[in-house]
């Protein structure tokens, strides 16, 4: 009994080094292991600013649209071959296998058609020369860049899109929209 009561008496001394080392270890582990909540479905998007509560009186921006149509979809073929178009045998060049998720390239039979205001064209350039025209008529000292929408209709590729995304910035346009698909 004796030593009971001896050890009873003796004073405890808590030792904070492993306890703070547990409080780390925890601490990382929490840190290590927690997953942050993603915002799902959420864009980040520049509102105009005369729409809301007390919107202002601002006049519409004039937009001028470029409608790319495919009219004839031409032949597909082997882009390996497509260079051949170019040489001096043109007999060469395969057609396309068919085969999903290959590439292809489109013949020079393919027509797409460019409509700009009542004008319709199926000449990239002729399309380059009426943005220049429209750019310098709409835009003057002290006014808004004119802005322009693109609108690809079924069929078209990028390659058409860019071909006319080139134009309008080389004619100069900086606000260029796309419209969403059609399916005609």
């Amino acid at each position: 009994m004796s030593e009971l009561n001896r050890i009873a008496r003796e004073d405890c001394d808590l030792e904070m080094t492993p306890m703070i080392d547990v409080t780390f270890l925890l601490l990382i582990f929490f840190i290590c292991t927690i997953k942050f909540k993603t915002l799902e479905g959420k864009l980040s998007a520049f509102l105009p600013s005369d729409v809301g509560v007390a919107p202002t009186n601002a006049p519409p921006k004039e937009t001028t649209e470029v409608l790319i149509k495919v009219l004839a979809e031409g032949t597909k073929l082997d882009p390996r071959s497509a260079s051949e178009l170019k040489s001096r045998d043109p007999q060469r060049v395969a057609p396309w296998n068919g085969e999903p998720g290959t590439r292809f390239v489109f013949g020079e039979d393919r027509v797409v058609a460019y409509t700009v205001g009542p004008r319709t064209t199926s000449d990239i350039e002729v399309l380059a020369s009426r943005l220049d025209e429209i750019f310098e008529r709409l835009s003057g000292p002290g006014e808004d860049a004119p802005a322009l929408s693109i609108d690809p209709r079924k069929g078209t590729v990028y390659e058409d899109v860019v071909a006319v995304l080139d134009r309008a910035i080389g004619a100069e346009f900086t606000d260029i929209t796309f419209v969403g698909s059609y399916e005609d």
